[in-house]
């Protein structure tokens, strides 16, 4: 496959290597927490270089990442935007020079700078993403060409889905053409696992109407409690309605408000819907004669009639259209900000489209945008969970001075509420929380040492396991003999207090009585032991005779295991 070459990849080629992990420390004050305790669990807001902080989120996100939405720099020379990466290159150092940056029209080597500062950031994403996962990008022509090279090189060209193309609906004046689309390229991260796609449309099955309570057929009468949904605006039926197609007589009053049923009410049911109302009013999935899921089932107030409404499997069109533009994206912006401050901020409804398309069956996916700018796709995720009533978490990482006033000040708002806003649902807010976080020191021996801001045991665990086995670790054991989790191959133990004094004291050491007992647990599982620990009193080849290899505070990049 044909590779593209540009100034410096030689120097970038392996740079995500050598970034050092960096801490996640948690800002209470600027967060916006559930149950009150910001928490590394919960939406995340990252404020810091987004280099530093994929790496950060490695540990405990690699490989669980569904969907990644990211719009970087189009490059256009007027973006004002810097290199900053400090990688140990004479070239390199070169452009960090003040007359290098920042990048603009002028710069000849402004498409290599891009290309340098693009390369280790999507090697660190496609290691966040799933292997079920897709990456949208957003780009113009200024960048197009280089952007889809360098994924077809870090992806793998045949895991390209598409090089989407978004209508605008509206344009620029470029040369002779008005300029009138933008495009997202789509990678998956392997596209042998991906699942359906869905239109956000959705679909409708009818099944006809409710009826009045019936002496003759009792059995089909079903109690609809308080709560229900329904399609419409608010509204009030007793008596006989509807036209000439149905007829619904009511012996009860039914009123709706906000969409929901207020009051419960005895229905009769038409044996087409009865099976499929009661096992939806039970809470148990609703599947149609193809086995697909259903979403919720509705009631449309001409007649109270009731239909499905599924999730409708598709394969989008690869030109994307009436699907908002960028002057919709301003006024948004606008409407929940004082201040706007972004050219062309990407409208929600977009990124809102591209993420159902992918977790419209996956409502608990994790979605990351690591140039998040004004918050779009948190906005996006948190109208999303609104709307179908999913769980999806996101995470945001802004390097500029607004991730505070802006980008997490949009999302307190539209979680909050939004007075002005047309849209009921913002303007009565979406719901949700975030917890505020800022990159804290690396993680090195030098720092633990010295027991400035010491990590947690759960967090200095996930980054040693994961340094070691590449593998990430949901649940951090603390059990006998400082063992914190395994894999198919290894043990792993973590001989760690977030304590000054245990760490410079002979506690914190891998010693005799403790390797025995570590290995004599080994030998009844057949897997090797991997102990972390700040310093031993005993030499390697003891410890290899016992299946144990020692790895010092903190562990070289490199895995044990291999990639």
């Amino acid at each position: 496959m044909p590779t593209l070459d540009f100034k410096g990849k030689q120097f970038v080629y392996a740079h995500h290597l050598s970034v050092p992990f960096k801490q996640l420390d948690i800002d209470e004050k600027k967060s916006l927490p559930k149950d009150g305790k910001p928490s590394l669990d919960d939406n995340l807001i990252i404020h810091g270089d987004n280099l530093h902080a994929l790496k950060a989120l490695l540990p405990k996100y690699a490989g669980k990442v569904k969907c990644i939405y990211i719009d970087p720099p189009y490059n256009t020379g007027n973006e004002g935007w810097c290199y900053n990466d400090k990688v140990n290159a004479p070239l390199i150092k070169e452009w960090l020079k003040k007359e290098a940056n920042p990048v603009d029209k002028e710069d000849l080597e402004r498409h290599d700078k891009w290309l340098c500062m693009m390369w280790p950031r999507l090697q660190l994403l496609r290691e966040l993403l799933s292997d079920d996962g897709v990456i949208f990008v957003s780009i113009d022509d200024n960048e197009v060409q280089n952007l889809r090279c360098l994924m077809d090189e870090i992806f793998d060209q045949k895991n390209m889905l598409a090089n989407l193309v978004w209508n605008l609906g509206t344009g620029t004046t470029a040369g002779h053409f008005t300029r009138s689309h933008e495009y997202v390229l789509a990678y998956a991260k392997r596209k042998s696992n991906l699942s359906n796609f869905f239109s956000p449309d959705g679909g409708k099955i009818r099944h006809g109407a409710l009826k009045r309570i019936s002496k003759k057929n009792p059995a089909s009468v079903i109690n609809f409690p308080a709560g229900v949904e329904f399609e419409g605006e608010d509204a009030e039926f007793s008596g006989i309605i509807g036209g000439s197609e149905i007829q619904t007589i009511l012996d009860e009053k039914m009123t709706f408000k906000g969409g929901k049923l207020e009051q419960p009410v005895n229905i009769e049911a038409g044996w087409a819907m009865k099976d499929l109302i009661v096992k939806w009013l039970r809470g148990e999935d609703v599947v149609d004669s193809k086995g697909q899921k259903l979403e919720k089932i509705y009631f449309n107030k001409s007649g109270i009639v009731c239909y499905e409404k599924r999730r409708t499997i598709v394969n989008p069109k690869t030109v994307i259209s009436g699907v908002a533009n960028t002057k919709h994206g301003s006024s948004e912006l606008s409407e929940i900000l004082d201040k706007n401050g972004f050219d062309y901020p990407k409208p929600s409804s977009l990124v809102q489209y591209l993420i159902y398309t992918l977790t419209a069956d996956h409502e608990d996916a994790v979605i990351l945008d690591s140039f998040a700018g004004s918050g779009t796709t948190a906005h996006a995720v948190l109208d999303l969970n609104k709307k179908d009533g999913g769980n999806r978490k996101f995470i945001l990482v802004e390097c500029e001075g607004y991730a505070n006033d802006i980008t997490a000040e949009r999302v307190r708002r539209v979680i909050k509420g939004v007075p002005d806003a047309k849209d009921d649902a913002l303007r009565e807010g979406l719901g949700g929380s975030f917890t505020f976080c800022d990159l804290g020191q690396e993680i090195n021996i030098e720092n633990l040492l010295k027991g400035e801001n010491l990590p947690e045991h759960d967090e200095l665990a996930r980054y040693a396991f994961y340094t070691a086995t590449g593998l990430t670790l949901d649940n951090v054991w603390q059990g006998a003999d400082y063992f914190i989790g395994e894999t198919e191959n290894y043990r792993v133990h973590l001989i760690y207090k977030p304590d000054l004094q245990f760490l410079r004291s002979g506690d914190s050491a891998l010693n005799m009585p403790l390797a025995k007992s570590i290995s004599a647990v080994r030998d009844g599982t057949g897997k090797s032991a991997l102990v972390f620990a700040t310093h031993k009193f005993m030499g390697q080849k003891e410890l290899t005779d016992m299946g144990i290899t020692y790895c010092q505070l903190p562990y070289a990049i490199h895995r044990v295991m291999g990639d």
